[in-house]
């Protein structure tokens, strides 16, 4: 099998910035959390991105052309989703606010909001 990457310790290097962004991923509700649902912790998210920056910094001139390309692109899609997370996060919990007053108003139609149907 072919990699993309020109030695091991480029591809290892990356498996390290992998795990650094599904943290970061995970932690701005790109992923599911192990336990169920979406969380957001966007702290958590902010410092996994700032390592992947620092080893950007870091490995400036020792990367091959492609493996730098690789490198920036996925930091630029990080820092961009982490601007977005804020929106998202509302967003996704305003989605759970009105399943759950639908949900309130099948279970107890007297009782809930009809304008929610």
């Amino acid at each position: 099998m072919e990699t993309v990457f020109p030695d091991e310790s480029t591809e290892r290097l990356f498996q390290l910035i992998h795990m650094l962004q599904r943290t970061a991923l995970l932690n701005m509700g790109h992923l599911p959390h192990p336990e169920g649902g979406f969380r957001f912790n966007l702290p958590e998210a902010k410092e996994a991105i700032d390592l992947i920056g620092a080893l950007h910094t870091t490995t400036r001139g020792n990367l091959d052309g492609r493996s730098q390309a690789l490198l920036d692109g996925l930091l630029s899609e990080l820092r961009l989703q982490f601007v977005k997370a804020p929106g998202r996060q509302r967003q996704l919990e305003q989605e759970e606010r009105d399943a759950e007053t639908v949900k309130q108003t099948f279970a107890s139609p007297r009782d809930g909001p009809s304008e929610s149907l």
